[in-house]
């Protein structure tokens, strides 16, 4: 099986067993999305979604956020952790969507990962969820999934990134993100995969070692 094969048993594998792929984060808008996913990064989106309600209650848009008081920003997102660069990050990138985006989150990676305390992961999942284009959230569920199942070779999340947009059907490729979260948080569970209930175990490189298997040699496409 080639990894470009393996891709798409995968992607078919994981969307039976999670029809919907929805993100996890709670968001009205693509500026909320965007605030939220910069509150996830060391922290759980369960607590984000718990934090969030009151920001967005008080700071809506980017309008109100740039013009915003960054001490009391902090205050209200303090249970995420690293709170005052956090807050520093959705001031300064409000004020920069209102001076060079006409107040419009960015359909583009580039223009994204611009805006303060924006990554590639971050901006990935803007354009994937809110503009519905072909991307990749290199999360650490993806990584380590992918890895795991002998797609990557690296824990780096642009070079897993970069990899996996060769590997995975366009089209397929946000969701594919989504439902490695949803599967890493109930089967392969860092530190201790349930391979016996693994949807992919039949062609998973790390299913197949740990039961004294062989490696599949797989190709590079």
């Amino acid at each position: 099986m080639t990894k470009r094969e393996k891709a798409v048993s995968a992607v078919n594998a994981l969307k039976k067993e999670y029809p919907e792929a929805l993100c996890s984060l709670t968001a009205m808008t693509p500026f909320q999305l965007l605030v939220a996913t910069r509150l996830s990064a060391q922290c759980t989106d369960a607590r984000v979604n718990l934090v969030t309600p009151a920001l967005f209650e008080k700071y809506p848009d980017p309008k109100s956020c740039a013009e915003a008081d960054v001490g009391d920003i902090e205050d209200l997102i303090r249970s995420c952790g690293f709170f005052r660069t956090k807050a520093k990050d959705i001031v300064e990138m409000s004020q920069m969507l209102l001076s060079e985006f006409s107040g419009e989150v960015p359909d583009n990676i580039d223009d994204l990962t611009r805006l303060p305390g924006v990554g590639r992961k971050t901006a990935n999942l803007i354009c994937g969820d809110v503009y519905k284009k072909p991307a990749v959230v290199a999360d650490t569920h993806l990584i380590r999934i992918t890895n795991l199942l002998g797609l990557v070779e690296t824990k780096d999340p642009k070079k897993v990134e970069l990899e996996l947009r060769e590997l995975l059907p366009p089209e397929e490729s946000n969701d594919f993100c989504h439902r490695c979260v949803l599967h890493g948080r109930k089967v392969c569970i860092a530190r201790r995969p349930r391979c016996a209930e693994c949807c992919m175990s039949s062609f998973c490189r790390f299913s197949k070692e740990k039961d004294g298997g062989s490696s599949d040699n797989d190709a590079d496409a």
